[in-house]
């Protein structure tokens, strides 16, 4: 399927997608404020710079647009007919990037938990909130 757009067009669009403080991002971080844990954002001292530090339990939590990371078999990361070379390299790269960071981080001694942006979908939110404090809780 063609895209709707023009190449300008979805440009503009691409460009305006936002890294930081996006609405995934800040549901869990409101969840987690209201549940007591207190964290850090994007730590620029942390391979990958973590969406959320949580210092005290030396957890780092990742929150990932299914598209931009490649989420195996999800709906919400297909890659676009247009310029299918150019996007296909960039999700794998940030793949390859995100599992280097994550092996750094484990090194280094963090637990990391990612958690995808379908998981916070109306529909799973809840669950995945829940699963999130429980593996908070246990270390």
């Amino acid at each position: 399927m063609a895209d709707v757009l023009s190449e300008e067009q979805r440009s503009r669009c691409m460009s305006h997608i936002k890294s930081k403080n996006t609405k995934p991002e800040v549901l869990v971080r409101s969840f987690l404020f209201a549940n007591g844990y207190r964290f850090r954002l994007h730590r620029k001292d942390l391979p990958g710079k973590p969406d959320i530090v949580l210092p005290k339990y030396k957890v780092a939590i990742f929150i990932n647009g299914c598209f931009w990371h490649g989420h195996k078999d999800c709906r919400y990361a297909t890659i676009p007919v247009n310029n299918h070379e150019f996007w296909k390299t960039k999700i794998e790269g940030n793949i390859e990037r995100d599992r280097i960071n994550i092996a750094k981080l484990h090194e280094f001694g963090w637990r990391v938990i990612e958690i995808w942006q379908c998981q916070l979908k109306p529909k799973n939110k809840d669950i995945t909130l829940q699963n999130l404090l429980t593996e908070l809780q246990y270390e």
